[in-house]
C-alpha cells in the first residue's frame, strides 16, 4: 500500500485543524489521497464538536493511516498537549507546532510517509517561543541538513493555471534588489527545472524570466540590472541547455495567452510573483517548496484566526495541495 502523506498540526488556534476535518468530510466526494494529521487526538476531537462535525477520529501510526482513512481521520499522535483555544493562540501552540513538523519530516525521511503537507504556522507565536528561522521553509531546509549541508529551498507557488517563483523572497523591496544577483537567479532555476523534471514529470520546463525594473528596464533607461545581472544569468542558463526566455517585461507575462508559452514564470520579488497567481487562483494555490529531498507542499494561506472555530474556513487551498503532493509522489516513482 502507497505510504500515506503527513499532515502537520499548524497553528493550533488557526484553521489548520478546521480545514483538516473539512478536508477529510469531502475524502470520498473529491477522491484525495490518504493522509494522517499529527496532532493531539483531544484537541481535534474538541474543535470537532466546535464545528459540529459528523467526524470520527482513530489514533494510529503512519503505517496503518492509509488502512483507517476511509472511515476515520487517522491521527498520530504528536507528543504535546495542545491548549489553545480559536484564534487565540497560548503557550502550548508553538510546541506542538514545532512537534508535528518534526515528526512528519521524520516520517517523509524514513519513508513512513509520502510527503509532507503543512498546515498554516504564525510565526509571530513560534518566534515568541524562541524560533530561530525565518519561517516553515528554513526550518524544513534545516531539518533536511545532511552530511553537514543544508539544502537551498525555493519556494514555488503552483495552481493548474500558473506557476510561479520569487528570485528573492520576504524581504523588503529595497534588500530584495540589493540581494538579487545572477548566481542566485541561476541556481533557483536550476532548482526549478531539476524538480518541474523528477516531480512535475515535465521533461524539457520552459521557463520564462521577468525583468526588475519596468519593461525589463528599456535597454537599461529604466535601470541597469536587467542587463547586468538578469541578462548574464538567463546567458549561463541557455549555454546549459535550460529552455528559458528573458528577461521579459512583467506587465505583459501573465495573461491567458502568455501563460500557456511557459511551465514556470521566475519573478525578481515576492509581489511580482504572488500577486498574479492570487488574483488567478487565490482559492486554487498551493505553496510548494522546491530543493528539498523530500516533497513538501502547504496551503497558500495563514491561520485565519479570525474565522478559527466558526466553519467557515476554505479547505480549498488544502485539497489543493493535498492533491499535488500525491501527484509528485507518483512522479518521482515513475
Amino acid at each position: 500500500m502507497t505510504a500515506s502523506i503527513a499532515l502537520t498540526f499548524g497553528e493550533p488556534a488557526g484553521i489548520g485543524p478546521d480545514i483538516a476535518i473539512a478536508a477529510w468530510l469531502k475524502r470520498h466526494e473529491l477522491n484525495l489521497p490518504a493522509f494522517y494529521l499529527i496532532a493531539d487526538g483531544a484537541f481535534m476531537k474538541a474543535r470537532a464538536k466546535a464545528l459540529n462535525a459528523d467526524i470520527t477520529f482513530t489514533e494510529t501510526d503512519a503505517a496503518q493511516a492509509a488502512r483507517v482513512f476511509a472511515n476515520a481521520l487517522p491521527i498520530v499522535p504528536v507528543g504535546v498537549c495542545a491548549t489553545a483555544q480559536p484564534g487565540k493562540p497560548d503557550a502550548s501552540s508553538a510546541p506542538a507546532a514545532i512537534a508535528s513538523i518534526r515528526h512528519a519530516v521524520e516520517d517523509v525521511v524514513s519513508g513512513r510517509a509520502s510527503a509532507v503537507v503543512t498546515n498554516p504556522i504564525a510565526k509571530s507565536v513560534l518566534y515568541k517561543a524562541g524560533f530561530s528561522h525565518p519561517g516553515h521553509t528554513e526550518f524544513l531546509a534545516e531539518l533536511a541538513r545532511s552530511g553537514g549541508k543544508t539544502p537551498m529551498p525555493v519556494m514555488m507557488l503552483w495552481s493548474p493555471s500558473l506557476a510561479v517563483v520569487p528570485v528573492t523572497i520576504h524581504l523588503s523591496l529595497r534588500d530584495a534588489i540589493a540581494n538579487l544577483t545572477s548566481d542566485l537567479i541561476v541556481k533557483t532555476v536550476r532548482i526549478v527545472v531539476a524538480d518541474l523534471r523528477s516531480r512535475f514529470g515535465i521533461a524539457n520546463p520552459r521557463i520564462a524570466i521577468s525583468g526588475l525594473n519596468p519593461h525589463a528596464g528599456e535597454d537599461g533607461s529604466l535601470g541597469k540590472e536587467d542587463q547586468s545581472i538578469v541578462a548574464p544569468a538567463i546567458a549561463t542558463l541557455r549555454a546549459e541547455g535550460i529552455d528559458v526566455r528573458g528577461p521579459l517585461p512583467a506587465d505583459t507575462m501573465f495573461h491567458e495567452a502568455a501563460r500557456k508559452t511557459y511551465d514556470c514564470a521566475i519573478c525578481m520579488y515576492h509581489d511580482q510573483a504572488l500577486i498574479p497567481i492570487k488574483t488567478i487562483a487565490f482559492d486554487e494555490g498551493v505553496n510548494v517548496t522546491l530543493g528539498l529531498p523530500f516533497i513538501r507542499t502547504s496551503p497558500d494561506h495563514g491561520t485565519a484566526f479570525d474565522i478559527a472555530g466558526t466553519g467557515k474556513a476554505n479547505p480549498s487551498s488544502l485539497i489543493a495541495a493535498l492533491k499535488l503532493a500525491a501527484r509528485m509522489a507518483a512522479a518521482s516513482k515513475a
